[in-house]
């Protein structure tokens, strides 16, 4: 490797991952250079490492995934106003073409044109320098480490579930599935102050973790059964069918379900005539738009807690034990760190 390339974590086929080189990337104008300092694994890497595609979107090998990022800015473009050199921030992955209607309506998590890291044919941040443009990165606290940083990114998903459902303080919310995102939903949840907040899984340490981050019941599924029309709003993060029928019978008259997990297949089973009977709102979410700052802002209040999430660490040198750690979500594993610019820990 010479002082103008950098490493990469290379997709080069299912479910292997192999470290490369690249040149460091240039910068546009309007963008910052940023040395990448952690990142973590979400589950649409692990999709596309184990499947190698989500939906219509198929991997092109090689690919380098990653797109939960925090880092160090070490160059800035000629027109940047906001950053300087060695400005600590977090990087929200997706660029949309800001013209479209989308776009200008607020909507721009929609756009056609947007360019998504980790999202094929797009690299992600599992290399040890990104470029970037400045008004897609957000300046972290001192007091935020940069591994907690790039939990902004699930959690900017929780937190635009919530837009979508309107929620009001003094809500009943049960929230489904306390992977990474479900769990940076109950933090949210929390915070935009619900009267209860339940929640479920399967593996009881994660269970105990939602405890930590305002969870006020937690089922775990295998024993204990969900109370029905009950709650004013559901999160559903799986996409599993027998989730998604337990969720349209725990919602009360009028609830709203909020399905944020893509199922396994394209087409699932929805019991379509009790949401008719019980009129209930069907809501989807797709990314996030305008949710960064106020994630950063939550993230500051809850590091102490939010800590917990993060449950191993790995360098980029050993990035297919950290593939590898962040597919057991079965177990207690929640959220795989992975630092690009440490040589060990």
């Amino acid at each position: 490797m010479n002082a103008l390339e950098m490493k990469v974590a290379n997709l080069v086929e299912l479910s292997k991952v192999e470290v490369g080189y690249e040149e460091i990337p240039s910068i546009a104008p309007n963008e910052v250079l940023i040395k990448v300092e952690a990142v973590g694994i979400c589950g649409s890497d692990i999709h596309y490492y184990k499947h190698g595609h989500i939906g219509k979107r198929t991997v092109q090998y090689p690919h380098i995934q990653g797109h939960e990022c925090a880092g160090t800015v070490v160059e800035v473009g000629s027109h940047v106003t906001k950053f300087s050199i060695g400005d600590r921030v977090a990087v929200e992955p997706g660029v949309p073409c800001r013209t479209c209607e989308k776009c200008r309506s607020g909507k721009y998590n929609l756009c056609d044109e947007v360019v998504f890291l980790s999202t094929p044919p797009y690299k992600g941040t599992l290399r040890q320098y990104i470029n970037h443009p400045e008004d897609y990165v957000f300046s972290i606290p001192d007091s935020l480490t940069f591994e907690e940083a790039t939990l902004a990114e699930p959690l900017s998903v929780g937190i635009h579930a919530l837009n979508r459902a309107n929620l009001k303080p003094g809500m009943k919310v049960l929230i489904m599935g306390m992977g990474p995102v479900g769990l940076m939903a109950v933090a949210a949840t929390n915070y935009f102050n619900a009267e209860e907040i339940a929640v479920t899984d399967m593996v009881s340490h994660k269970l105990e973790v939602a405890k930590s981050l305002g969870a006020t019941q937690t089922i775990e599924v295998s024993k204990q059964e969900i109370v029905e029309n009950y709650f004013d709003v559901v999160i559903e993060t799986s996409g599993a069918e027998q989730a998604l029928a337990s969720a349209v019978n725990s919602l009360k008259k009028g609830g709203k379900l909020v399905s944020i997990g893509f199922p396994r297949q394209q087409n699932v089973t929805l019991d379509l005539t009790t949401m008719l009977q019980k009129e209930i709102d069907l809501l989807t979410v797709y990314r996030y738009a305008n949710a960064f700052p106020l994630a950063i802002k939550i993230l500051n209040k809850l590091k102490d807690i939010t800590s917990n999430i993060i449950t191993s660490t790995y360098v980029l040198d050993d990035i297919s034990g950290a593939m590898e750690k962040a597919c057991e979500t079965h177990l207690d594993t929640i959220k795989v760190i992975v630092y690009l610019n440490e040589s060990s820990l």
